[in-house]
């Protein structure tokens, strides 16, 4: 399955080795969410919208694997091409994103999260 994963979704290995999942676009988004939804995974979405998806698979990852995960989402996001400046993430569990009819492609709902703001050379120090 891991290769099967590798072809859909971006890939990103942490410094501690820790595999990263991260969606491509809106549709990539919807199938990474799908996938992970509901399971005992750690995911990271930017505060605004346009950012991938990045599921961190497990729930006990460490402090830094959750900044440097959280670095390559920002990264990857809409805010940090417009503004190349410090970045709003949240974190969170799959349990706790939901999808209504009606809602966007690419977009979810989450219950509840920790905000995390991932500075400007945290971002830089990954490209």
């Amino acid at each position: 399955m891991a290769d099967e994963r590798k072809m859909k979704f971006r890939e990103e290995i942490l410094k501690s080795g820790t595999r990263i999942s991260l969606g491509r676009n809106a549709e990539n988004n919807d199938e990474l969410m799908k996938e992970f939804k509901g399971e005992g995974n750690t995911v990271i979405h930017t505060e605004k919208p346009g950012s991938p998806f990045c599921v961190i698979e497990g729930l006990s990852p460490t402090k830094k694997d959750i900044r440097e995960a959280a670095a390559f989402c920002a990264l990857r996001s809409q805010d940090w091409r417009d503004n190349k400046s410090d970045v709003l993430v949240h974190v969170f569990t799959g349990k706790e994103v939901y999808k209504r009819k009606g809602m966007k492609t690419g977009m979810f709902g989450v219950r509840r999260f920790t905000e995390i703001k991932i500075k400007k050379r945290e971002i830089e120090k990954i490209k």
